[in-house]
């Protein structure tokens, strides 16, 4: 599922991608939850699935299906899918708009490797051992 992890500046800028997105979802969270609305199931859902997905992206776990969620929050906020979307930081379009292109740049991207998924599935360092050949 990942190919590359890089690592210096690139792992950096990722890491930032991530951490942009992130953001943008904890905070809507945190609107959304803070509202005056009353805390009905599907609300109290959405919210903590908004944590869920930022707190992922931000450690970089799962990194690339977690990014689909966020794009997928980032565009029903757009067309106002969600009604409780209607506080925060995806309140205006082009913000929401702006979080789902980060979290595309992410699904395209991968983490990185500040992440998570690099600790875990990154690079490994295969050594095939010598045969010896005795005919």
């Amino acid at each position: 599922m990942f190919s590359t992890f890089p690592d210096g500046w690139p792992g950096a800028g990722l890491l930032l991608l991530r951490a942009a997105g992130a953001a943008v979802l904890i905070f809507q969270g945190a609107a959304c939850l803070g509202a005056k609305h009353e805390l009905k199931f599907l609300l109290l859902t959405v919210v903590c699935v908004l944590g869920a997905v930022g707190f992922l992206l931000l450690i970089g776990f799962l990194t690339r299906l977690v990014a689909v969620v966020a794009a997928m929050v980032g565009l029903s906020s757009v067309f106002f899918l969600i009604p409780a979307f209607n506080v925060g930081p995806l309140e205006i379009p082009m913000t929401a708009v702006l979080s789902a292109v980060i979290a595309v740049a992410v699904i395209c991207l991968g983490p990185g490797a500040l992440s998570l998924d690099a600790r875990l599935y990154g690079r490994r360092e295969i050594i095939i051992p010598v045969s010896s050949s005795k005919e």
